[in-house]
């Protein structure tokens, strides 16, 4: 696993030791009798690496590529949750070469989520070029391994958890041109192998101060909600959390589109992309 972006996280630290809850796990808030409740606000960040041909590119060349993807490098969300459900969404941002959003990114992104650990069910709302679907499934599967370490996030102690998950199955809704390859049927004669699996580490910090199983994103499971979370090389921090606000949160399930599960899901994009690709190398014949 690559390492945590130390100085991204330091910096939120700073803000969120001023930072105090809104309400008390344990107050007397007539709220509490209707369920806890809150909304966690997360700020995502990923790295990028230029690779080999980087080392051809001027610092400035870099400085000016982070700063064209910023809208993919940055962004920010926002999880809603009660005992049972949540519901977590990215902020639409504009991006900041173009003034518009980022359309090509928005085919591979991920759409608002709905996750009930009481009936093990994931709902996603996906849109793929145009068309709209209702991703119904199970909770991604975490094996945990609870560590005995702590830190402080703003006003909550957390503890850390370690656990080893199929990338795929993070990136469930995107795609790579490297699944084209491992999709391609073989040669005549020659023997199928199965494709190895690969495997990203993830490294989140939970609190057991706020009872619910909830945490951005496809994780969850653990005996607190998850504050910081990292999985290659991106970092997914809480920098607000409101607990049991005045209002009643209401938590819908997404209803809209065309109902698929992941596995299923998967395969249009695959396919949709082939088609691209058979299109293109088409003119290119032409």
């Amino acid at each position: 696993m690559k390492v945590i972006l130390t100085t991204f996280t330091a910096l939120f630290l700073i803000g969120l030791m001023m930072l105090n809850p809104s309400r008390s796990a344990n107050s007397n808030n007539p709220q509490d009798a209707k369920g806890f409740q809150g909304k966690a606000y997360y700020m995502a960040k990923s790295s990028i690496d230029f690779g080999a041909w980087g080392a051809r590119m001027s610092e400035e060349q870099k400085k000016a590529m982070k700063a064209q993807l910023k809208n993919r490098l940055e962004k920010t969300y926002t999880l809603t949750f009660n005992k049972s459900e949540s519901y977590f969404t990215e902020e639409d941002k504009l991006d900041a070469m173009s003034g518009a959003t980022d359309s090509w990114g928005k085919n591979f992104a991920a759409g608002d989520q709905y996750k009930n650990v009481k009936t093990n069910t994931q709902i996603q709302d996906q849109e793929f070029y145009g068309k709209r679907f209702l991703v119904k499934d199970s909770l991604q599967p975490i094996e945990w391994k609870l560590g005995s370490e702590s830190k402080q996030i703003g006003s909550y102690m957390c503890f850390k958890a370690t656990a080893s998950i199929p990338s795929d199955e993070l990136t469930w809704y995107s795609f790579s041109w490297g699944k084209l390859r491992t999709s391609a049927p073989t040669s005549e004669g020659e023997e199928a192998t199965e494709p190895e699996i690969a495997m990203t580490d993830v490294e989140a910090w939970y609190s057991p101060q706020i009872p619910v199983s909830h945490g951005p994103s496809e994780y969850w499971g653990l005996p607190g909600l998850i504050l910081e979370v990292s999985a290659g090389d991106t970092t997914m921090l809480c920098s607000k959390l409101v607990i049991n606000p005045e209002e009643t949160i209401e938590i819908e399930a997404p209803d809209k589109g065309k109902e698929i599960n992941k596995k299923d899901y998967q395969e249009t994009i695959v396919e949709k992309m082939k088609e691209f690709r058979s299109q293109r190398m088409g003119g290119r014949r032409g």
